[in-house]
């Protein structure tokens, strides 16, 4: 059939890939969140904030309500949220957070992708004093009076806000707070009726590190490969 359709099968499988590692992510955040406060959204907002980002990752309705109704169910899977801490080649500092049923095995699949790619896996707080966890709201900034959003969120714990691009290039409006007034900021944009595209939390590192090019490519193929693992969410890290 030709290059040209070895490419698109390519880019297509690629796109697939990426997807079903979104679903299978937010799958495990709803199972966390259902067993913690509840299937029912209207009183779980950690539960309501997921399915916000289960939209801006265009997961089906249909799977989403799925998986909320296999966490409710006696049988479904307990996961639980670890998060390991470890340096890539050339100093710079990982946190990986991890869902997973079994830490015993997710260690040793973590451990042995860093040490493959010429890092090594520490221990507590060996390195999260890089970083601060923060919550992240991502919004569409049409009809929004900026100025005025900013004000009134200051109230409710509002640190930053910023413009941003989405994925494919869309402009977004970027809220940062501390994640301790996460649930607060969610709440007062919920009464102001502004649903997010996406709410999340992120380690977030105050002096990212700037690496030659090759360097940094090595850096990016060992978080690459991590996000592959099953039991990854997601990984951060102090790369400029």
């Amino acid at each position: 059939m030709g290059r040209i359709f070895e490419v698109r099968k390519h880019a297509m499988f690629a796109r697939w890939n990426r997807m079903a590692k979104q679903f299978a992510r937010i799958a495990k955040d709803i199972n966390m969140a259902v067993k913690a406060g509840g299937a029912d959204p209207a009183g779980n907002p950690t539960l309501r904030r997921i399915m916000q980002n289960a939209r801006a990752v265009n997961m089906p309705k249909d799977k989403v309500e799925a998986a909320i109704k296999r966490a409710s169910g006696r049988d479904a899977t307990n996961y639980h949220e670890v998060l390991y801490e470890g340096y890539a080649p050339h100093g710079i500092a990982l946190m990986i957070e991890t869902a997973t049923d079994n830490p015993t095995r997710t260690v040793a699949h973590v451990r042995n992708v860093i040490t493959k790619h010429g890092g090594n896996l520490g221990t507590a707080g060996s390195v999260s004093f890089q970083f601060r966890k923060m919550g992240v709201f991502r919004l569409d900034p049409a009809g929004i009076d900026q100025d005025e959003l900013e004000l009134d969120m200051i109230d409710h714990g509002l640190e930053e806000m910023g413009e941003s691009s989405g994925d494919k290039g869309e402009p977004q409006l970027v809220l940062r707070c501390a994640f301790e007034n996460f649930g607060k900021l969610q709440e007062a944009l919920e009464a102001r009726r502004i649903s997010p595209l996406s709410a999340e939390h992120e380690y977030v590192c105050a002096a990212p590190v700037e690496l030659p090019e090759a360097q940094a490519t090595e850096v990016l193929e060992l978080i690459d490969r991590l996000e592959q693992e099953d039991d990854v969410q997601r990984v951060f890290h102090t790369l400029a």
